[in-house]
């Protein structure tokens, strides 16, 4: 009986941790947003894409408005910058690590230090960037809409894609990076039920390994994600 109790206190805190790390990334994306293009939504649309990612992630109304608040105030003085870095993880796996930083010498030692205790290798900006297609993907709602008619409206705006989602009601509309905008534009004159939308970096190519493989390349992500400054994590290694 303790022994349930003692893993099922571990899977919540576990839990817990990660939707914490999750309200920290989002309160990091609408710092920036809001240090760009001011703390109103409706004129301020990288902010309105922080809004509905923070629902997605379940983020509390009152702690969305706190960031905005925090960051429009002239008493805020923290400044992140956006920071990529590039490397390679055990087995020759590349990968691109996205940051949100307000110190950047910190955060390139910590990931260094990731990098080489974990079998790994920090590399310059560009050595694993080529590996990588940077896409624009908008996850939506498909409840009672016609998909067709969907498609040909968001065509000429930049969609490239629709991939199914694991729930038949959704679908993951795709663009080309510097369609992202544009594609945006066009998805909220259609007034379409976004419910997350990201930059994401997809592999052109998947490097199969064995799960043991596995298991020692994950750690290594595991280490990264869990610094302070990191927001996401990119592989080309295949998971299934």
């Amino acid at each position: 009986m303790g022994r349930v109790f003692e893993k099922r206190k571990h899977k919540m805190f576990k839990r817990y941790g990660q939707m914490a790390r999750q309200f920290t990334r989002v309160g990091k994306e609408i710092a920036i947003a809001v240090k760009a293009g001011g703390g109103n939504p409706d004129t301020n649309a990288r902010l309105r894409i922080c809004i509905q990612n923070a629902k997605a992630v379940s983020m509390p109304k009152d702690r969305v408005d706190a960031a905005i608040e925090k960051a429009s105030g002239k008493a805020d003085t923290s400044h992140y910058h956006e920071v990529i870095y590039e490397g390679k993880g055990p087995f020759g796996i590349g990968l691109i690590v996205e940051t949100a930083t307000d110190n950047p010498t910190r955060t390139v030692s910590n990931l260094r230090v990731h990098f080489n205790r974990n079998g790994g290798e920090l590399g310059n900006s560009g050595s694993q960037s080529f590996n990588f297609e940077h896409k624009g993907v908008f996850r939506i709602s498909t409840v009672g809409l016609d998909m067709d008619d969907v498609e040909l409206n968001l065509i000429d705006a930049g969609l490239d894609n629709i991939e199914g989602a694991d729930n038949e009601d959704e679908v993951y509309l795709q663009c080309q990076f510097s369609d992202f905008g544009s594609l945006q534009k066009a998805i909220e004159t259609l007034k379409l039920p976004v419910i997350q939308a990201k930059l994401l970096r997809i592999p052109n190519a998947l490097i199969e390994l064995s799960a043991e493989q596995k298991d020692e390349v994950n750690k290594m992500i595991e280490k990264i994600q869990d610094d302070e400054d990191v927001q996401e994590v990119y592989t080309n290694m295949a998971e299934e």
